[in-house]
């Protein structure tokens, strides 16, 4: 058996390789016309030998989905076979809200929670950290893009920025990077001062520590921190030695090796990872799995939720409708119908129940309800991942021909301490504060990740190419580009800057009224100048990091990447570094705002600060799309926190209506 799933692993890297499609505009995303176009896992002889080696009796009991056998399952309990037709409260989405807060809100034995979600149950292959670009397109993500905008993105394909959000029993902590990051405390002090009462750092930090199950090596320690929770938060087993020369360069331009989630200064640190024992760590597997058989939680998984029921009269939400088996449903509730759906679907589904600006609603045909900004602010963290430097050492960066194999998956399964243990690659984070801030905190405006390796890691011959892929760069411009030391999978360092506040800010409207087709999103990355300089600015600190003795030691030196758009113009300007960003844009999916909380005099909010919808009754929202400004932090340890606290606030409604 266990020679058996060894197989399964190493195939399953090569045939989640991803093929040269080109992503049409048009292509809409429900689940039929994603398997007509491919996009699910692929089908050959080659995974059709293995199942049969792995499970020769098995027959699947879905003939579209081969994998069901390795998913999690989500019955509903007692032997039911439908839902209840009323709910205490319904809460729509499980992800790394959803999941969260259905586990708390059951924690009483007679308060009943419906969990309704798109996506399927995570499988074993999610577990491998080092997979995670890999699921990104895969049926476990939403396949949204970004509308067309002139000037980013140009070296994607058909020019269009990729956003992929997880669709998953578990949502985007099955298909992310596993990173954990809360964000500074006078961030968190700005949002409450604008007047979001409870939402000050103080107040936040209570919540960032009930889930938390911090194992790093004694900062768990800190009064800060929490050894007890369920999340684990750990740091990642399999490290190369680049991560030591980033740290080492750090602290020689004076950034400390410190836990960077610290409230009490900037610095440079390990990545620390919601993964245990080699193994991703979703919301679903820790607060989903094992409270499934409570009898007063039922989750529906693979079923999409197309209106949200509101009184015109009254304007009290009372339930939902559904489309679950291609048949239309509807379930109520008692007290909250509660979104937790994410920064897009969340906005999207309350434009198509009529609550929303009211001239696009009336544009679209839809009744208004409730006239409110939703979908009017958008912030999103955008990152170069390109800034790649050459070393002449071998053998130290990650090499997927070189390091995924039926060998590494072995140690996987027996330790979990090997490389398919890496998050995605990622190995560090540094806060730094450029020349451009003018913020007189000590609050950071670029986040570095640093990679064991740079976005070349699947290539060469034979290589999966999943990275590119997942950020659909095109095959000409990493050609063009890298071409010259991609072939030959040349060992490189990258890091990864991360605009944390950006000037520019987008927006999400419908494109149509039918729940099934995906909403226009507009990111407006880098219409502002300070961002552009912000950025270049960070690049400028790398290469001062590359500078110093540790890297040097690699004999680490820039590529000179001659992009396609930018042959005229001289390597290393200002002006170059600004096309480069501008050709490789990409989103590390942290969209936020979007359902925005804030005091009812804020012209911009959607929520107030116990995340009720303003002006509906009986009406939440409960993801990442209520934090109002920009964060210093990647935004699933977040969503999990706004859970918590949200958890406590419907408890407290409830206890003494």
């Amino acid at each position: 058996m266990l020679l058996n799933y060894i197989s399964f692993l190493s195939v399953l890297i090569s045939t989640t390789a991803f093929h040269d499609y080109e992503y049409g505009d048009d292509y809409e995303h429900d689940s039929d016309q994603f398997r007509e176009q491919g996009r699910s896992y692929p089908q050959s002889p080659i995974i059709d030998a293995v199942l049969k080696s792995y499970a020769p009796n098995y027959v699947p009991k879905n003939s579209e989905d081969i994998f069901d056998f390795l998913r999690d399952s989500y019955p509903l309990p007692a032997g039911l076979q439908s839902p209840y037709d009323e709910y205490d409260f319904i809460i729509v989405g499980a992800g790394s809200a959803g999941s969260v807060l259905a586990s708390r809100l059951t924690e009483d034995k007679n308060t009943t929670v419906l969990l309704i979600e798109a996506g399927k149950p995570e499988m074993i292959l999610t577990d491998i950290p080092i997979m995670a670009p890999y699921f990104q397109s895969t049926e476990y993500a939403w396949q949204y893009y970004m509308e067309p905008q002139p000037g980013v993105c140009t070296g994607m394909i058909n020019g269009r920025c990729f956003w992929p959000r997880g669709k998953a029993v578990g949502g985007s902590s099955v298909i992310n990077y596993m990173i954990y990051t809360r964000g500074r405390p006078q961030e968190w002090d700005r949002i409450a001062a604008a007047g979001n009462y409870g939402w000050s750092y103080s107040d936040v930090l209570e919540y960032y520590k009930k889930g938390e199950r911090a194992n790093l090596n004694g900062y768990e320690k800190d009064p800060t921190r929490n050894r007890n929770g369920e999340m684990p938060v750990e740091f990642a087993r399999y490290r190369t030695k680049l991560i030591e020369a980033f740290l080492e360069a750090g602290r020689i331009l004076g950034h400390p090796t410190i836990d960077y989630n610290s409230p009490h200064q900037l610095g440079f640190g390990y990545v620390q990872t919601t993964i245990t024992k080699g193994h991703r760590q979703t919301a679903a597997k820790v607060f989903l799995h094992r409270q499934k058989t409570r009898q007063n939680l039922h989750i529906l998984p693979d079923t999409y939720v197309t209106k949200i029921l509101i009184n015109p009269q009254t304007k009290t939400a009372y339930g939902v409708e559904y489309v679950r088996n291609r048949l239309k449903h509807s379930v109520l509730a008692r007290k909250e119908v509660i979104l937790s759906a994410g920064p897009i679907a969340s906005p999207q589904l309350l434009m198509l129940s009529g609550v929303g600006p009211k001239e696009h609603l009336t544009s679209m045909g839809i009744p208004v309800l409730k006239d409110l900004p939703v979908g009017k602010t958008l912030y999103d963290h955008i990152s170069f991942p390109a800034l790649i430097f050459e070393l002449n050492t071998t053998d130290v960066s990650l090499n997927e021909n070189k390091m995924l194999n039926a060998k590494s998956a072995i140690e996987w399964i027996k330790n979990g301490d090997n490389v398919m243990s890496s998050p995605g690659g990622v190995e560090g984070i540094g806060y730094i504060k450029t020349p451009v801030s003018n913020d007189l905190d000590p609050i950071p405006d670029i986040e570095l990740l640093s990679i064991g390796g740079s976005i070349l890691v699947d290539g060469g011959p034979g290589g999966s190419k999943a990275v590119r892929k997942g950020m659909r760069i095109r095959d000409a411009v990493i050609d063009e580009a890298f071409g010259s030391i991609d072939r030959i999978s040349k060992d490189t360092w990258s890091a990864f800057p991360m605009l944390l506040h950006p000037v520019s800010f987008g927006r999400i409207e419908l494109k149509n009224k039918n729940p099934f087709s995906h909403p226009r999103m507009y990111g407006n990355y880098l219409t502002h100048p300070k961002d552009v300089a912000t950025f270049i600015a960070a690049i400028r600190h790398v290469q001062a990091l590359v500078a110093t003795p540790p890297f040097q030691k690699l004999g680490a030196k820039i590529h000179k990447a001659p992009y396609p758009t930018c042959r005229d113009i001289p390597f290393d300007s200002d002006e170059y570094w600004e096309c480069a960003i501008r050709t490789l844009t990409a989103t590390l999916h942290h969209q936020i705002a979007t359902c925005r909380m804030g005091p009812n005099n804020d012209s911009l909010a959607v929520v107030d600060p116990e995340l009720r919808v303003y002006g509906i009754e009986k009406l939440r929202v409960v993801d990442s799309g209520v934090i109002p400004r920009t964060i210093s932090a990647h935004t699933n340890a977040p969503a999990m926190m706004i859970a918590e606290k949200a958890a406590d606030m419907i408890k407290a409604t409830w206890t003494h209506p």
